[in-house]
């Protein structure tokens, strides 16, 4: 029972961030940190361009228009799809 408890533990540990739920995030709105914390596979630099863009071109239209962002394939926006948005969430 000890061995069982201490690989579900080792386990929830190597894996527990992929099961990590992440907050529905405002891409028009949100700061860098906000971005990176929530939007999985975008990190600071990311984050920072994905500003960038918003300030340069205004705000998204659509959430597919990340892929416009240097660094942002579709793929990725797929991933994140269902926490991402363009108005605020209530």
């Amino acid at each position: 029972m000890k061995n069982l408890v201490k690989l579900f533990l080792t386990l929830t540990l190597l894996f527990g961030s992929h099961f990590a739920v992440a907050e529905v995030v405002n891409i028009n709105t949100a700061d860098a940190q906000t971005l990176a914390a929530n939007i999985i596979g975008v990190g600071e630099k990311r984050a920072l361009a994905i500003i960038a863009f918003r300030d340069e071109h205004g705000p998204f239209k659509s959430v597919d228009e990340l892929t416009q962002v240097k660094g942002i394939a579709l793929k990725l926006v797929d991933k994140n799809r269902e926490n991402l948005a363009i108005t605020d969430v209530k």
